[in-house]
């Protein structure tokens, strides 16, 4: 259990093998922070302190990037939200929860997804010695340098102070193709 100081948005988990999921922690203003997960050519975002998400389909064979309120039908991810909780999760043994009450998100990996991710979630593979590797492949025991090497964009550890604007839906939506750090398009 460690304590992550920095104000960066750092990977959790990804699969290095298949590219079938990624949970990245982001930062956001007022010292906030979501849960980006990506699986499925679908994203859902969860603003834990807000008690919401969003999720976007970003398949590109089809013209429907566009943010869904509702879950996927014809989806192969399934998402079930109650009054305090959110899970997320897909066939492929992946799933990913949030307890907004206690302010609690989980992420479980079925046995198809053993050995295959890397982040700060450690290697997943029950091997205690390999836990810290950072992404070059080598190892540390540096708290520090272990967090900093999973950062996904460069960031400071002093937050610049902005005056929010009110974000219209056409405006978010560039937001998320163009500004956010998983965008392939930024």
């Amino acid at each position: 259990m460690y304590d992550l100081a920095s104000k960066c948005s750092v990977l959790l988990a990804k699969d290095f093998v298949h590219s079938a999921f990624t949970v990245i922690l982001n930062e956001e203003i007022r010292n906030s922070r979501s849960l980006y997960v990506e699986m499925n050519q679908t994203v859902i975002t969860i603003y834990p302190r807000l008690k919401i998400s969003k999720m976007y389909n970003f398949s590109f064979t089809e013209e429907n990037c566009q943010v869904l309120d509702q879950s996927l039908e014809n989806s192969t991810m399934n998402s079930r939200q109650g009054i305090n909780k959110i899970e997320v999760s897909d066939q492929k043994g992946v799933s990913v929860s949030c307890d907004f009450q206690y302010d609690l998100c989980t992420v479980t990996l079925a046995g198809w997804h053993h050995g295959v991710s890397a982040g700060l979630f450690g290697t997943n593979d029950n091997e205690a010695g390999n836990e810290w590797m950072v992404p070059n492949g080598s190892f540390t025991d540096n708290v520090k340098e272990f967090t900093q090497s999973w950062q996904v964009n460069k960031c400071s550890l002093v937050q610049k102070k902005e005056k929010p604007c009110p974000i219209t839906a056409k405006q978010n939506i560039c937001k998320v193709f163009f500004e956010e750090p998983h965008s392939l398009l930024r």
